[in-house]
C-alpha cells in the first residue's frame, strides 16, 4: 500500500488541508433540528476534595513587610504563574524584574535589598466543593418483530422502532419521550412503540430525546431508518427489511463504515465480500499462493529438496510449479490459520472479515514479515504512509496507541500536534508493531505478533474508510451517501489504502467535474497511469 507518486502525496495533503479547515460531512448531517428544542441535560453535584494548602508572603525587603498573599496547592516556591494570579500584574512584574540582592548587601543590611523576597508562612489542610457533571439520560433504539440477517434485519410482520429511555440517576426516572419522525412530532411514556412504514431508498430521518423527572432532558438523538418489504415465500407472506443508522442503535451492529459514510448497504445486505459469516468455514479458502509456498519452503518448513532449484524459481522468493506441489498441504493450513482471529475482529470494529481475509490473500499471501523490497509490513503490508493515515484518521486507535510509545501528556495534545520526532516515532512503532520477522523463532516469524496486526489492519482499514468519506465530502459537499453506494465507498476505500488519497482525490474530481456518477465504474477511469494499479487491487479483493 502507499504506492504512489509525488505528485499524488502533495495533492493528498493539500485535501486533507482543506478537508481540516471545512466542517466534517459528519456535522453536516442532514438531521434537521426538532421544532421544540428541549433543554437538554442540566445535573451537576459537589464533591468535597480535600487537599494541603501552602501559603506564602511576598514581602517587603526594605520594611520587611508582606503585600500580597499567595495560597498554592503544592509544595515548593509559588510558580510566577501563581504569583501573577494571587498578587496582580504591577507586583508579579516589579517581582519579575528585579535584580538579585548582592550577598554582601544580603549578608550586612537585608534592607537594602531591591524588590520582594518570598517568605513560607504554613501549611494547613483544606477542602473545597468541585461540580461534577452526573450521566445524563439517554435514548436507546431496537427493533420489534425483526430477526437480524447479515447487517440487516428481516421482518416477518410489520416492523415497529422502539425507543426506550434509560435515566442512570438512583430515584429518578423518564418522564417521557419526545421527538419527530419524517417531520411529524410524536410524544410516549418512558418507551414508545413506533410503527414503521416502507421508506424510500434513502430512509426516513428520526430525532427523539427524552425527560427525566430531575428536570432536565437527554440531548437530541437522532437515526435514519430505511424500511423495504419484498415477497417472502409466498406473495400472502412479504418480508421487510430495516436499516437503522444511530449511535443510539443496540441492535445487530450496522454494516462497517455504514455509520461514518451515512449510507446504507443493499436492501438484505451487502455483498459476500462485504459480509462477516456467521460460520468460520465460509471463510476457508484453498488457493495456491506461490510466495507463501515460497516462504515455506525458505524457512525449512517444507522439504521440496526433490524439486528442481529446491522447489524455488532462480533468484526469486516464489515457489514454482513442483515447490508449489509439495508444500500445497501447508499453504492451505497457513492461508486459513488466522480466520479465527479475522472473525473476532470482525465482530469487535464491524471491518467485514471477508473483506479482511482478501486484503491478506492479495497484499502479503497471509506471510506476516517483510515485502522483498522492503518497503511494506505485514499481512496488510503497511507502510510509513499507511501509518500516518490510521493516526490522522482514526483517533480513538490514536489514543489506545499513543501512550504505549510516548509519554501520556504527549498524546493528550493530538496527533498533529505532536513534534516531527514524536510522528515519526509512533509511525516507526506502528510498523514494527505489525511485523513478525523474528529470527530466532520459528519459521523466522513471532506469530502472536502477527496475530496482534490484524486488530490493526482493521483499524487501518476504518481510518482509510474516515479519510475516502472525506474526499467525497469535500469534492461534492455532500456527504458520501448521497452521492455514492456502500460497495462503491468501500470500494474507494481500498483505492486510498492501496494507492493514496492522492489518487483517489484526483479519481473522483475529475469524474465529479464530467458530471458523471461518483460510482465504481466511472471514478476508476479517471485514475491517472500511476494510479491505475488500484484498479486491479480492488476488482481482486472485490471479487
Amino acid at each position: 500500500m502507499g504506492k504512489h507518486t509525488q505528485h499524488a502525496r502533495i495533492w493528498g495533503a493539500f485535501l486533507f488541508l482543506l478537508g481540516c479547515l471545512a466542517a466534517t460531512f459528519k456535522t453536516g448531517s442532514v438531521f434537521a433540528a426538532p421544532h421544540n428544542q428541549p433543554p437538554g441535560p442540566d445535573r451537576y453535584t459537589a464533591v468535597t476534595v480535600r487537599y494541603t494548602a501552602y501559603e506564602w508572603w511576598l514581602t517587603r525587603w526594605a520594611d520587611n513587610q508582606a503585600v500580597c498573599t499567595i495560597t498554592v496547592e503544592h509544595e515548593g516556591q509559588p510558580t510566577p504563574g501563581e504569583i501573577y494570579i494571587d498578587c496582580g500584574t504591577t507586583l508579579y512584574e516589579e517581582w519579575l524584574e528585579q535584580l538579585p540582592c548582592p550577598a554582601e548587601t544580603l549578608k550586612d543590611d537585608p534592607s537594602a535589598c531591591p524588590g520582594y523576597y518570598l517568605h513560607f508562612v504554613s501549611s494547613m489542610p483544606a477542602q473545597r466543593d468541585v461540580p461534577v457533571a452526573l450521566p445524563p439520560p439517554v435514548v436507546w433504539i431496537t427493533l420489534d418483530g425483526c430477526r437480524p440477517k447479515a447487517t440487516t434485519n428481516r421482518c416477518a410482520s410489520a416492523p415497529r422502532l422502539i425507543l426506550t429511555g434509560d435515566e442512570p440517576l438512583s430515584g429518578e426516572h423518564i418522564t417521557r419521550i419526545e421527538g419527530e419522525m419524517d417531520g411529524k412530532p410524536f410524544t410516549c411514556g418512558a418507551q414508545c412503540r413506533l410503527p414503521l412504514s416502507i421508506t424510500g431508498e434513502a430512509g426516513i430521518d428520526v430525532a427523539f430525546w427524552a425527560y427525566s423527572s430531575y428536570g432536565d432532558s437527554s440531548k437530541v438523538f437522532d437515526a435514519r431508518v430505511r424500511v423495504v418489504q419484498t415477497e417472502g415465500s409466498s406473495p400472502d407472506e412479504p418480508l421487510w427489511y430495516v436499516d437503522v443508522l444511530s449511535p443510539q442503535w443496540r441492535g445487530q451492529p450496522a454494516a462497517g463504515c455504514a455509520e461514518i459514510w451515512e449510507v446504507f448497504p443493499p436492501v438484505g445486505g451487502p455483498p459476500g465480500w462485504l459480509l462477516t459469516p456467521s460460520d468460520i468455514a465460509a471463510l476457508t479458502s484453498n488457493f495456491s499462493y506461490s510466495y507463501l509456498a515460497g516462504n515455506l519452503i525458505t524457512q525449512g518448513f517444507v522439504d521440496a529438496s526433490e524439486c528442481p532449484g529446491n522447489g524455488l524459481f532462480p533468484g526469486r522468493d516464489r515457489a514454482n510449479n513442483c515447490g508449489l506441489e509439495a508444500a500445497r498441504p501447508m499453504v492451505n493450513e497457513w492461508q486459513n490459520r488466522f480466520d479465527a482471529l479475522i472473525m473476532d475482529i470482525a465482530q469487535e470494529t464491524s471491518v467485514p472479515a471477508h473483506l479482511l481475509k482478501n486484503l491478506f490473500a492479495r497484499e502479503s499471501q497471509f506471510w506476516p514479515g517483510i515485502s522483498p523490497d522492503g518497503s511494506d509490513v505485514g499481512l496488510g503490508q503497511l507502510t510509513s504512509d499507511g501509518a500516518d493515515t490510521v493516526f490522522l484518521w482514526n483517533p480513538i486507535f490514536f489514543e489506545q496507541f499513543c501512550p504505549l510509545v510516548l509519554d501520556g501528556a504527549a498524546c493528550r495534545k493530538g496527533y498533529l500536534h505532536l513534534q516531527d520526532e514524536q510522528r515519526a516515532l509512533l509511525r516507526e512503532a506502528l510498523v514494527y508493531s505489525v511485523n513478525a520477522t523474528c529470527e530466532n523463532c520459528p519459521l523466522g516469524l513471532d506469530i502472536s505478533q502477527a496475530e496482534f496486526s490484524v486488530s490493526v489492519f482493521a483499524h487501518t482499514l476504518l481510518a482509510n474508510c474516515e479519510q475516502a468519506g472525506h474526499i467525497v465530502h469535500n469534492v461534492t459537499n455532500d456527504s458520501p451517501g448521497a452521492v455514492s453506494t456502500y460497495e462503491d465507498l468501500w470500494k474507494f476505500t481500498l483505492v486510498n489504502y492501496n494507492a493514496g488519497s492522492g489518487c483517489l482525490s484526483l479519481a473522483v474530481e475529475d469524474a465529479y467535474a464530467a458530471g458523471e456518477a461518483l460510482d465504481w465504474k466511472s471514478v476508476s477511469s479517471y485514475l491517472t497511469p500511476v494510479c491505475e494499479g488500484a484498479r486491479d487491487y480492488v476488482n481482486d479483493i472485490s471479487r
